[in-house]
């Protein structure tokens, strides 16, 4: 029956409720003759004025409640506005009743038509909120006998911010129900894409077509807009805030279904707009064997477990239910953040699963074969490195140690303890890279690639792990390394940074005009992660389709229009916030690639290719490890860069070495840049 009635057409659901209004109508007259007059004097003498009553209440209320628009209310999403308007048109009505009952000179007892109006507003009233409650799920006995909960005072209705909610669905009304007691906006439009709506009245609010922004800003005041769609695909989230961008409003949105369901975000809880749904395209749905076949049932780590690409890979394990998770993570509290977080979505699941939380570094060799020996680690995702490339180019001892040293001491801890996957997180700036750090992460993929290809591996530094040396180590890890660029809202993008200079006045500082990066958002690249983890054989470095690259100044202004503001330039002097040219960084490319060569091939996936990248073989890629570690200690860096030069294929420093503690051969500290 429910679904009967919600799916008649707008004109059917209004002529249904003008139905029950008239017999509403006529029970109201009948129950007022009866209460004054009692049944006997009521059937004798006034039966006849009962139906001339009768008759002027219909012709006249009807056409009062249409007008003053009781029809245009949803009844699933009737706001506590409702009342005021029952209120008003019954008393219209009455008004309007009483004088015709006076002119015509229809005889009735005084009290009648104020007895009508008093019933009338009551069964309106009735009828509308049951019939709310029951469409919206709820049985009889719960409408008629669960507790009622009072709203809050309404001293503050006024106050907050102006703002439209664009969807006038649940999540909408939902948001505007929570906003009802919020001191930062005042909801006071919907807009929607249902032509349906247009003009109807939902939770008081009215809903405007995307068309009508302009006379919506005109009539209600709104100055910022609230998108409310959680479900909505990423394209069509684009195609509305491109549009919504020439309105000139700033635009923010409620917490996406994954974050509501995970109870890492209360509906209620309003932030700015994703800039992925400007950038990035729809997300290809993952394909379930990959995305389980290495985590579901398994035990699975993390390293580098706090990070802003780590945690997600921890949330994406947690959701396909392994055995046991480790989060290993140097940081204190990005390990206590995201182990909090992890706990609460696993409380809120009802799960049982432990989460193991290790603090500890990659680059202490004995701690990882310690927990990975404990622990009986299956499939390990080795997401910790130094990414943000200035820092790694000013601090070059401590990014090799820690991208390759780290990622070499990992590794062999992996095979000793029997882990049958290793996947490592690279970055597209191994690719011809221009850095230290993208010259250290194509050094930790040759690691990978070397290992690899070894049935049995004599240890480098085996005494670091307790062994002694000539000791050799069966293998049986298979090592996969996946490339990609940069994703939406890591902790070393540009986004965070821009948002803040945008909420400080700006200028906001783009290095070059031409600068241009690939983006794509975090989940989406953990999810490729998993699955291309899940195809390696061994020695792969699979390629994840980023996409188009998107030039750095256009996201910049992007999000300065996003945020409701205009650009300052030479053709709008009076703009709010400048872009600022700073220069490239030492090490920064202007573009950046995701193959060293031409030789890829295409997987299972539509989103992920492999690609076979030259290597050096484990023997000879040690001695090029324990010169590079010399040439670290003793703070030989230009030495270190020859031989970076020499191994890693396409690196092409674009500065002089820059490291803050380089030093000559003599150790007497020196401020120069020495190539």
């Amino acid at each position: 029956m429910r679904e009967r009635l919600l799916r008649l057409s707008r004109t059917q659901k209004t002529l249904t409720m003008l139905a029950v209004d008239l017999l509403i109508v006529w029970m109201a007259a009948f129950s007022a003759f009866y209460l004054r007059l009692g049944y006997e004097e009521f059937a004798a003498r006034y039966l006849n004025s009962f139906i001339i009553t009768g008759l002027l209440a219909s012709v006249i209320s009807l056409p009062v409640f249409y007008s003053l628009g009781l029809y245009r209310a949803l009844l699933r999403y009737m706001g506590q506005h409702v009342s005021f308007i029952i209120l008003r048109a019954s008393f219209l009505a009455f008004l309007l009743l009483t004088a015709s009952i006076t002119l015509l000179g229809v005889h009735i007892p005084r009290s009648v038509p104020v007895l009508y109006w008093l019933l009338s507003a009551l069964f309106l009233g009735l009828s509308r909120y049951g019939v709310r409650f029951w469409l919206r799920g709820f049985r009889l006995r719960d409408i008629l006998f669960a507790p009622i909960k009072l709203p809050q005072s309404k001293g503050h209705e006024q106050q907050g911010r102006p703002v439209a909610v664009y969807g006038a669905g649940e999540a909408g009304n939902q948001l505007v129900e929570a906003l009802e007691h919020s001191r930062e906006f005042r909801p006071v439009a919907f807009i929607d894409d249902d032509a349906r709506l247009w003009g109807r009245t939902i939770s008081g609010c009215r809903v405007f077509s995307p068309e009508a922004l302009n006379r919506l800003i005109l009539q209600t005041g709104a100055e910022e807009v609230l998108l409310a769609m959680p479900s909505a695909t990423r394209q069509r989230r684009r195609e509305i805030v491109q549009h919504l961008e020439t309105f000139g409003l700033p635009i923010k949105t409620m917490p996406g279904i994954r974050d509501l369901a995970s109870g890492k975000a209360r509906l209620q809880e309003i932030m700015e707009v994703d800039i992925g749904d400007v950038l990035s395209r729809d997300e290809v749905a993952p394909i379930a064997e990959l995305v389980e076949q290495d985590i579901t049932g398994r035990v699975v780590m993390v390293t580098g477990a706090g990070g802003s690409i780590g945690s997600e890979m921890a949330r994406q394990a947690l959701a396909r239910h392994p055995k046991l998770l480790v989060l290993l993570e140097h940081s204190e509290f990005n390990l206590y953040t995201i182990d909090q977080e992890l706990q609460l979505s696993i409380r809120k699941l009802g799960l049982n699963l432990p989460v193991i939380a290790v603090l500890g570094s990659i680059n202490d060799p004995v701690r990882l074969l310690d927990v990975m020996r404990t622990y009986q680690v299956e499939t390990l995702y080795h997401a910790a490195a130094y990414k943000h490339v200035p820092l790694v180019q000013y601090n070059v001892s401590q990014g090799l140690r820690n991208n390759v040293l780290g990622t070499l001491y990992t590794a062999q801890a992996a095979i000793m303890a029997g882990v049958k996957q290793f996947v490592l997180i690279s970055t597209d700036k191994a690719v011809r890279p221009t850095n230290v750090m993208g010259a250290s992460k194509r050094l930790a993929e040759m690691v990978l690639q070397a290992l690899s290809l070894e049935p049995e591996v004599r240890l480098f530094q085996p005494e670091l792990f307790g062994s002694t040396p000539g000791t050799v180590i069966t293998n049986h890890t298979c090592f996969t390394m996946v490339r990609f660029g940069n994703v939406l809202g890591s902790s070393g993008s540009v986004i965070p940074l821009f948002r803040e200079q945008i909420r400080t006045g700006g200028p906001v500082t783009v290095t070059h005009p031409d600068i241009n990066r690939y983006f794509m958002t975090i989940p989406e690249a953990a999810q490729l992660v998993i699955q291309a983890g899940a195809m390696g054989q061994g020695g792969d470095v699979f390629v994840l389709d980023m996409g188009e690259p998107v030039k750095i100044i256009t996201l910049a202004k992007r999000m300065i229009s996003l945020s409701g503001l205009s650009l300052r330039d030479e053709f709008n002097p009076d703009g709010d916030i400048e872009i600022k040219f700073s220069g490239l960084r030492p090490g920064e490319k202007l573009y950046e690639e995701l193959l060293i060569g031409d030789n890829v091939e295409g997987t299972i996936h539509p989103r992920i290719s492999r690609a076979c990248e030259e290597m050096l073989a484990w023997a000879q890629l040690k001695i090029v490890l324990a010169e590079m570690i010399e040439s670290l200690n003793e703070h030989r860096y230009s030495i270190t860069r020859e031989l970076l030069l020499r191994y890693v294929n396409g690196y092409a420093p674009s500065d002089k070495v820059v490291d803050w503690l380089y030093q000559h051969p003599g150790h007497q500290p020196v401020k120069d840049e020495i190539s």
